[in-house]
This record gives C-alpha cells, sequence and structure tokens, in this order.
C-alpha cells in the first residue's frame, strides 16, 4: 500500500511518461529519458516499476484509458437529453481538435503495445466502458421520446463508438477533422432520422 507522497510520486512518473511517449513514440523514450523528465532517481523507478519499462508501459496504458474518458466528462457521464448530446459531441470534436495525434487514444492503441494480452484487456475494457456509457445514453433518449423507440441502443452505442474511433485515426493519418466530424454527426443523425441533422442544428 503506497503512502500518500508514495502514489503521487508513482503518478508522477506515469504523467511524466505518457506525455513523452505522446510526443516520441514508445521507441523513442528510453527510462533514462523519463527519470530526466520526472526528476526521479533509478532507485525510485524500480522501487515503484520493479519490472522497469514493461510495468511502466503497462501503467502508462491503464492512465491513457482513463484520460480517454476524462476527456469526455461531465458529459458522457450525462447523456440523458438530446441538448446533452450535442454537449457532448461538441466537446469530442474540440479535444481530437486541440490534441491530434498527441490524444490519449493514439497513444494507448498506436503507441503501447496492443499485442501484450495485458495491454490488450485495458483496450477492451475502456470499449466497454465508453459503450456503456453511450448505450445508456441512448436508451435515456429513447425513455424520454427523442429517439425512436424501437431504436437498438446497443448498436446504436457501437456505431457511435465507431464513428469516434475511425473518426480519430483518420484525423491523427491525415490532418482533416473532416473525417470525425461527419462519421460522428452521421451517427448523431442516424438517432433522430425525422429531425434536423446535427450540422444544421449547430450552425
Amino acid at each position: 500500500m503506497l503512502t500518500t507522497r508514495g502514489a503521487a510520486t508513482r503518478q508522477r512518473i506515469i504523467t511524466g511518461a505518457a506525455a513523452l511517449i505522446r510526443d516520441h513514440g514508445v521507441a523513442g523514450v528510453s527510462l533514462d529519458d523519463i527519470r530526466a523528465a520526472t526528476s526521479t532517481s533509478k532507485s525510485q523507478l524500480f522501487h515503484y516499476f520493479p519490472q522497469g519499462k514493461s510495468d511502466l508501459l503497462l501503467a502508462v496504458a491503464e492512465y491513457e484509458a482513463e484520460q480517454v474518458l476524462a476527456d469526455q466528462q461531465p458529459m458522457l457521464g450525462d447523456l440523458t437529453s438530446w441538448q446533452k448530446w450535442l454537449a457532448w459531441r461538441e466537446r469530442v470534436i474540440e479535444k481530437y481538435d486541440a490534441q491530434r495525434a498527441g490524444c490519449p487514444l493514439s497513444a494507448l492503441t498506436a503507441q503501447l503495445d496492443v499485442a501484450r494480452p495485458a495491454t490488450q484487456g485495458i483496450i477492451t475494457r475502456l470499449y466497454d466502458r465508453w459503450h456503456a456509457h453511450l448505450a445508456e445514453g441512448v436508451q435515456a433518449l429513447k425513455d424520454s421520446g427523442e429517439a425512436d423507440a424501437h431504436l437498438d441502443a446497443d448498436a446504436a452505442a457501437t456505431a457511435i463508438l465507431t464513428a469516434v474511433t475511425g473518426g480519430a485515426t483518420l484525423l491523427q493519418a491525415t490532418d482533416s477533422l473532416t473525417y470525425l466530424e461527419t462519421s460522428l454527426d452521421q451517427a448523431l443523425n442516424a438517432l433522430r432520422p425525422d429531425e434536423t441533422p446535427v450540422a444544421q442544428v449547430r450552425s
């Protein structure tokens, strides 16, 4: 069990390592780089991460997974009306536009070792939690009459999640926000096909 000070030191190392990996990739970051950036001694680093870089990368993966969801809060946890869905949509676009290739999702899925079973588990749990928030939000719209009562909430959530992650991937590859905006708007329009399209609501 870590002391408050110990937990803060461990978190400082993780946060610093995550920032370096976002900027330079895993291959471009050594433990010495992380130690220098976080003002950490070698003994400290191995105290908190006994297996060295492999332990630290797993902790960074967990941190980045939390950041993916935290960046969407409080909107993601309260998708109970159409206006709140639009506010969440604006938050998503704003965050990915600002972060570009440095977004937590990119670090987690493109730069960390996704072939490692433990990392795969972190990513799977992230998508499961994200999907659950979206499905709850779709169900809330159905319950309030703001979405078609016959809509499949799980399927709609899958389409929305795919729109965000796919659009974010194309943003990183092309530096164009259009893919993310268009795919997300189309997925949201499917929730209310007879209503004004999202793009027109925002204009």
